[in-house]
């Protein structure tokens, strides 16, 4: 790890750090305390998603949509309007709402397979996003004077790696440049993450063979022709098990390249001092 122990991370003039957890867990909260504290560069794996590899997904298919209106058609071909993404670190709606959901087209379904060209472009430019991660924190020193720096990850980290290979490229390669911190929920948390999922569902990133075997079962166990299904109540049926197939690629990446923090300690961090010394709790003595 490039911090061996407690002294060795509190003494660093340089503190780089990975997070990564299930959405809703904290890592934003802390990223932002961090970012806020005026020393802490704050890199967010999904703004990067968004701006950078699928910025220009996001704006032609708002201009799909446009082009079916004729008002609107005209301006766009006469290039007297633009449209475009917004994102910002608190609203990268514009990601989730192109990943979309699959099913029923009168309820705002996908058909499943242009479902999965869009995971599989979400897929690549996660891949990236992470893989740039070396390249954000030589320009936030370089570039900016920033001593120190946050990854702050989507959820959907731990699809796309395998924990037990230890040439795994991306975690081989945010492993040299930070220390992987994974904010582990208890299960009050899953229970709280369900509730408010089941509330309000949204679009999620899958690996290919969890996706395919889940969307077999729930056709299976519905009855339901593809068209048929409710975009919502599959996303709702998928959450549940995501959590269950995320938790041990989690706890494994933690035990193998990195360390584990509670989200109960990691909620109490008001500002750089709180993280430093609930890291430093984390690290061999």
């Amino acid at each position: 790890m490039l911090y061996p122990d407690a002294r060795a991370w509190r003494h660093a003039p340089q503190k780089r750090v990975v997070l990564f957890a299930m959405s809703g867990l904290g890592k934003t909260h802390v990223s932002t305390r961090l970012r806020d504290s005026g020393d802490w560069f704050h890199y967010s794996i999904d703004y990067r998603i968004g701006t950078r590899y699928m910025g220009e997904y996001i704006a032609d298919n708002a201009k799909a949509q446009a082009m079916q209106v004729p008002f609107l058609r005209d301006l766009l071909m006469t290039d007297s309007i633009y449209i475009g993404s917004n994102l910002s670190f608190d609203n990268l709606n514009a990601v989730s709402t192109y990943l979309g959901k699959p099913g029923d087209p009168a309820r705002g379904g996908l058909s499943m397979a242009e479902y999965r060209r869009r995971q599989s472009q979400f897929e690549r430019a996660e891949r990236q996003a992470l893989l740039d991660t070396g390249y954000f924190i030589t320009r936030a020193q370089e570039l900016y004077g920033y001593p120190h720096f946050v990854c702050d990850t989507g959820g959907s980290i731990c699809e796309w790696v395998d924990p037990a290979n230890p040439e795994d490229p991306i975690l081989k390669e945010l492993a040299s440049q930070a220390l992987l911190v994974w904010i582990r929920g208890s299960e009050d948390h899953t229970a709280e993450l369900i509730r408010r999922f089941d509330k309000a569902p949204k679009p999620m990133a899958y690996r290919p063979d969890f996706l395919a075997a889940a969307w077999a079962r729930y056709l299976s166990e519905t009855g339901l022709a593809e068209a048929e299904v409710d975009p919502d109540a599959f996303i709702r049926w998928t959450y549940a098990q995501a959590l269950a197939h995320r938790q041990p690629l989690y706890e494994e990446m933690a035990a193998r390249w990195g360390v584990t923090v509670e989200a109960a300690d990691m909620a109490r961090v008001q500002n750089a001092g709180d993280f430093e010394a609930v890291i430093a709790e984390a690290l061999p003595g």
